[in-house]
């Protein structure tokens, strides 16, 4: 099972130890160590409401391409299990009701964004910045339609969004004012993984 939770073109799969209880054990101290670095990334945030500037998708984008699908994946669901637990892992603390308020859609949307761009990770695309960050961007704007769905969900009578221009209202406070900072923050994350992988592929010749 260990040696399928990643695989050699990713930033990981290069540093995977022989053992087979050697890579299990590292995974899952990587998927650990991910989700503080997903709740470090969270507490790096602007407070707009309904839904906050963080640095998560940069470190979602990251993670997944450095670490593959699977432990991408894992990583996330583990992370939001804990904020669902009651750790205070999110930008403004945790908890069940967290997860059901307004950046609920957003941070559920992160496991099929890690999916996808692990999966990238997983078949090459960390050798192509291209590649990788058009891969990203499509698992962000899946990211951003789960969150702005859920958005719609909750707005009933919600006193943050006009209820006579719900989903404009929503758009404009809830999706549009990140999509320029995300693109940049995804374009720095895919330039980290591709630089490591050339760094990795240049002292493996």
């Amino acid at each position: 099972m260990a040696m399928t939770l990643t695989t050699p073109n990713t930033i990981l799969g290069a540093f995977q130890p022989k053992g087979e209880a050697a890579k299990l054990a590292a995974n899952l101290a990587i998927v650990v160590l991910g989700t503080l670095l997903l709740t470090i990334a969270a507490k790096i945030s602007v407070p707009v409401w309904p839904v906050p500037v963080t640095l998560q998708s940069m470190a979602v984008a990251g993670l997944a391409a450095a670490f593959g699908a699977r432990i991408g994946v894992a990583t996330v669901a583990l992370y939001i299990l804990e904020g669902f637990s009651g750790l205070p892992v999110f930008a403004s603390g945790g908890g069940a009701a967290y997860i059901l308020g307004p950046t609920g859609g957003f941070i559920l949307g992160w496991i099929p964004m890690a999916w996808v761009i692990g999966r990238a990770a997983d078949r090459g695309a960390s050798g192509s910045f291209p590649r990788l960050f058009g891969w990203m961007v499509v698992g962000d704007a899946i990211s951003f339609a789960l969150g702005f769905a859920w958005l719609i969900a909750l707005s009933g009578s919600a006193g943050w969004i006009d209820q006579s221009n719900v989903i404009g209202d929503a758009f404009a406070k809830a999706v549009q004012p990140f999509i320029v900072w995300d693109l940049l923050k995804l374009a720095f994350a895919a330039l980290t993984v591709v630089g490591g992988w050339q760094l990795i592929k240049s002292r493996k010749d």
